[in-house]
């Protein structure tokens, strides 16, 4: 599927703010940009580096006053999303060193402290994608997926005891409960075609039968095409944005994802 994909911040900065962004979309995972802009207002330099998770992030200094940044990107993606029930568990010995870091705990998934909850859920299916395809049902069956429910992020064990919560946060509790059985997870953030509000969107990605496959809580069909922008162990890794000191505030974030399918794209 052909896409175009935008992104409009509007920030009122009242004193010089340091800023490191992460808005530009991942390369080098089967989808393919065609097309790419990056607009400032008013510009300033900007320093772009890659983090230890192979995402883009651009560093700048806004100055005082309106500040707006406009990206969008005209790419190809998957028209569907893979799905293998036979995909099995893969034993820790087995695993890619990339994949064994995704195993650990994180600041908002404490998978140390969920085994018996993941066992209780997953325990009786086949090992590996069965496994998580049965957490996952258990999060969107449990915890209501309420978009604009939380402007902070919360932890899996808070979003647990809470019931409720915005799509970064039923992908921590799944995240959590896949490495507490010792299945890799991470983060995934990025657009969603025709996602209802519109709106930049999580979900993740588990490791088993030897690759990542995709898995979203919020979801119930997993055909709808993604763009992702980037991949982490969680929200702290994978944040649009990240302001350092209180200067600045955003006032308005404006997302649209549409198809292009129907109109000229070379």
């Amino acid at each position: 599927m052909n896409m175009r994909v935008t992104s409009d911040l509007y920030f009122q900065v009242d004193e010089p703010t340091a800023f490191i962004f992460m808005l530009r979309l991942y390369r080098g995972i089967g989808q393919t940009v065609k097309r790419e802009s990056y607009t400032i207002k008013p510009c300033v330099d900007i320093a772009e580096h890659y983090d230890s998770y192979g995402n883009a992030c651009q560093r700048l200094l806004a100055p005082q006053g309106v500040f707006f940044i406009h990206t969008s990107a005209e790419v190809k993606v998957a028209g569907q999303t893979d799905t293998d029930s036979n995909a099995g568990f893969v034993e820790i010995q087995h695993l890619p060193a990339y994949a064994l870091c995704y195993l650990a705990p994180s600041r908002y998934c404490e998978s140390d402290r969920l085994n018996e909850k993941a066992s209780e859920i997953a325990g009786d299916a086949p090992p590996g994608y069965c496994q998580v395809e049965r957490i996952v049902e258990w999060v969107r069956t449990q915890i209501r997926y309420v978009p604009g429910s939380s402007e902070t992020s919360l932890s899996a064990l808070e979003i647990l005891d809470r019931g409720y919560g915005v799509c970064r946060d039923l992908a921590h509790l799944g995240i959590a409960l896949c490495r507490s059985i010792s299945i890799p997870a991470r983060i995934v953030v990025g657009y969603l075609h025709n996602l209802s509000p519109m709106d930049l969107h999580a979900w993740f990605e588990a490791y088993v039968g030897g690759r990542w496959y995709t898995f979203d809580p919020t979801q119930p069909d997993l055909n709808a095409s993604r763009a992702v922008i980037g991949f982490g162990h969680d929200a702290a890794n994978v944040a649009i944005y990240h302001q350092f000191g209180s200067g600045a505030v955003l006032t308005d974030m404006r997302i649209m994802v549409e198809s292009l399918d129907n109109s000229l794209f070379v």
